[in-house]
């Protein structure tokens, strides 16, 4: 009966080991995943951004007024961002990653114009304080032992009176809106790091007993881009209070 006992001892500990190996494995994809779809948007957004020649096609140059393609271009990331979810079963895994990059580069266009508006400092101190926040809040998400699944639908609502007023206010032009749209934005997905991070590593515990695969790895490309999205957002924010312009 001891030996019995051990052996079943040692067999719950050489799993629980497997399955910690598994998902320390499967965040990192989803990490090195979110963090070269971050490189690819950083660099497009850059090169665009400080060439008057390229931004031009997008924006009035002395207005920065999006035209056509401008308006075109900044609404692209939020169709593609549905299509992904949509098309997600029926894309391999290396398509739905071929797809995150892809989307990655039409973010970095649509976001382009922050080089002509803020300097460089500023924008390269934003993503570090971005960074940092990003990371204590993703390190918490994981970590933490607090069943926080209850934000899920505040934080959605609240990102959808995000787009809804964004829209609103693109016509409107109101300081006092903008201001507190910024404000909010900043709070809002400084929940959703933390609740994104924590969802997908429930899920993958809810999941890796079937020991699939696919499901795996077309996982950690949805993971990547939601955490993905909660970075370029909480940046795009935080820059509005800490970005200097030009």
């Amino acid at each position: 009966m001891a030996e019995y006992k051990t052996a079943r001892i040692a067999t719950t500990g050489a799993r629980t080991a497997v399955i910690d190996e598994g998902l320390r494995a499967y965040m990192s994809k989803i990490y090195g995943t979110m963090s070269v779809g971050l490189l690819v948007t950083a660099l497009v957004a850059w090169a665009v951004g400080t060439n008057d020649a390229l931004l031009a096609i997008l924006r009035d140059p002395m207005t920065l007024r999006p035209n056509i393609l401008g308006w075109i271009v900044m609404f692209a990331p939020l169709i593609m961002v549905f299509t992904m979810g949509a098309m997600i079963n029926r894309l391999s895994a290396a398509g739905a990653q071929l797809f995150f990059y892809t989307f990655a580069a039409v973010m970095g266009l649509s976001i382009s114009w922050i080089f002509a508006v803020f300097t460089g400092i500023s924008i390269a101190q934003t993503f570090l304080v971005t960074a940092i926040s990003f990371a204590g809040l993703s390190l918490w998400g994981y970590t933490t032992k607090k069943d926080i699944s209850g934000w899920g639908s505040f934080l959605i609502m609240g990102v959808i009176g995000l787009i809804v007023a964004s829209i609103i206010n693109i016509f409107l032009g109101s300081p006092a809106i903008h201001f507190a749209i910024s404000v909010l934005g900043v709070l809002i997905f400084a929940g959703l790091t933390a609740y994104d991070t924590q969802k997908l590593k429930v899920m993958y515990l809810q999941h890796v007993q079937h020991g699939d695969r696919e499901w795996i790895g077309k996982a950690a490309i949805m993971g990547a881009l939601n955490l993905y999205l909660d970075f370029v957002n909480m940046f795009m924010f935080l820059l509005q209070f800490l970005g200097n312009r030009e």
